[in-house]
């Protein structure tokens, strides 16, 4: 199943059926505002119900809709993942002056405020006035559907809703200033998400292409078999010291390819085109402004 939120008339959330029209949760006679309402509400039952309607057609069809960030505002900052790529983490230390030994011992978490995620085809603010390094990293993030607290890793796929693309655009200059992620990160409009949430039964995610385009240049191009710390083991070192609440939104990391790993950096500007494609999820493609 493939959920989407979308903009007709006002915001709406429904799926994407089989003949790629979208079916809103109102046309399901659910009163649901969003995908965060329906995760806190669902249950099994509500998933079954859900897959009557993937035979039902509109007249809006997925490739004309206006797409929006599937969970617009999430209730928590994203949980995210610090150079969960090998060669990402050597391209990194070799920006940043350090040494990489080749070893990753333990998964490097930080977290990223998100007031309002954009969508499939929205803007993304420059903010030059306070910085100019301007990067981007496609990621595999993961929804959490129900409270995890002491997940196991052979437990850990049942508390996941689906998957989605994230491009966790970072200010390098600032976390250089700062020395940490937090505002380098958090930046207004620095997370794009979508097009689409796809449940796990559609997709194999620890098997997915993952590749990011500047200007339609290839700059990355790998596949989540290449991560350092998959999704279950993050999942269950996690749970075990907090709870991951439903509707958390945790993202995966990115791999080698970023402006600032280029030899010279590359790094965003006004104007340029950036598009993320996870192999089975889609694209999700943005505009610098």
């Amino acid at each position: 199943m493939k959920f989407v939120t979308f903009f007709d008339g006002c915001v709406k959330t429904g799926i994407v059926s089989l003949d790629d029209s979208i079916i809103s949760f109102g046309e399901m006679g659910l009163e649901i505002s969003d995908l965060n309402d329906f995760i806190s509400r669902a249950g099994k039952q509500d998933y079954e119900h859900l897959k009557e309607f993937k035979s039902h057609t509109s007249k809006l069809k997925f490739n004309e809709a206006k797409l929006l960030a599937p969970i617009i505002t999430p209730r928590q900052d994203i949980i995210c993942l610090g150079i969960n790529y090998m060669e990402h983490a050597k391209e990194s230390a070799k920006f940043k002056g350090e040494k990489f030994d080749g070893t990753r011992e333990y998964p490097v978490y930080f977290s990223k405020r998100v007031n309002e995620a954009v969508g499939h085809n929205g803007e993304i603010l420059a903010h030059e006035d306070v910085m100019q390094k301007l990067d981007y990293e496609v990621e595999l993030a993961l929804i959490i559907k129900k409270d995890a607290k002491n997940v196991s890793e052979q437990e850990a796929g049942e508390y996941v809703l689906g998957y989605t693309i994230l491009n966790d655009f970072s200010a390098r200059d600032l976390q250089i200033r700062h020395k940490q992620f937090y505002f380098g990160k958090s930046l207004d409009t620095h997370c794009a998400m979508g097009p689409v949430v796809v449940t796990p039964d559609e997709l194999d995610s620890t098997n997915l292409a993952i590749k990011c385009y500047v200007n339609n240049e290839l700059r990355q191009n790998s596949n989540t078999s290449k991560m350092i710390f998959d999704e279950r083991y993050v999942i269950a070192e996690l749970s075990q010291a907090m709870t991951l609440k439903a509707g958390t939104i945790i993202s995966l990391g990115t791999p080698s390819g970023v402006g600032m790993g280029l030899e010279p950096p590359k790094f965003l500007k006004s104007g340029d085109v950036v598009r993320c494609e996870i192999e089975n999820i889609g694209v999700l493609e943005n505009i610098i402004k």
